[in-house]
């Protein structure tokens, strides 16, 4: 509640789910920060094991020890898998209809409605969970990491 007594905007509101898909829609472009933004911002609002990274890793990697460049990343919620993926240096969004493990149907989506998908995700769990409810809170403020 603000100081003049109106209800400030749950984390389940239409708007958050707005708000929530601009913040993430600012680094989509970006697999590696996005992947930041995921595992860490995002991590007490998805469920444990719920991000998969997928990397590439050239010789110069390996023989560096560096972990290589991040080319999938993979997001599962519920009955959804959403997939953002880098074809030809550009990113590519896909959400996928999942039934017991199986996926049923692929849809490649415009990068908006990928982080709309995965907004709404996100703040669906956010309504019954407190730790999910808290890190939507940091992300949208802007206090994430």
């Amino acid at each position: 509640m603000t100081d003049h007594g109106e209800i400030e905007p749950a984390p389940q509101d239409p708007g958050s789910i707005d708000l929530l898909a601009a913040a993430l829609r600012r680094d989509a472009a970006d697999l590696e920060v996005y992947t930041q933004v995921l595992t860490g911002a995002l991590a007490d609002a998805l469920p444990a094991d719920a991000v998969a990274v997928e990397r590439k890793r050239g010789m110069a990697d390996r023989m560096a020890g560096r972990p290589g460049r991040i080319e999938r990343v993979e997001v599962s919620l519920a009955d959804q898998r959403l997939i953002l993926s880098l074809a030809h240096g550009r990113p590519a969004a896909e959400v996928c209809k999942v039934v017991r493990g199986v996926v049923l149907s692929r849809r490649p989506v415009p990068l908006d409605e990928w982080a709309h998908e995965l907004a709404a995700a996100v703040t669906a769990r956010a309504r019954s969970d407190a730790r999910a409810r808290s890190a939507l809170e940091r992300l949208i403020l802007g206090d994430g990491s």
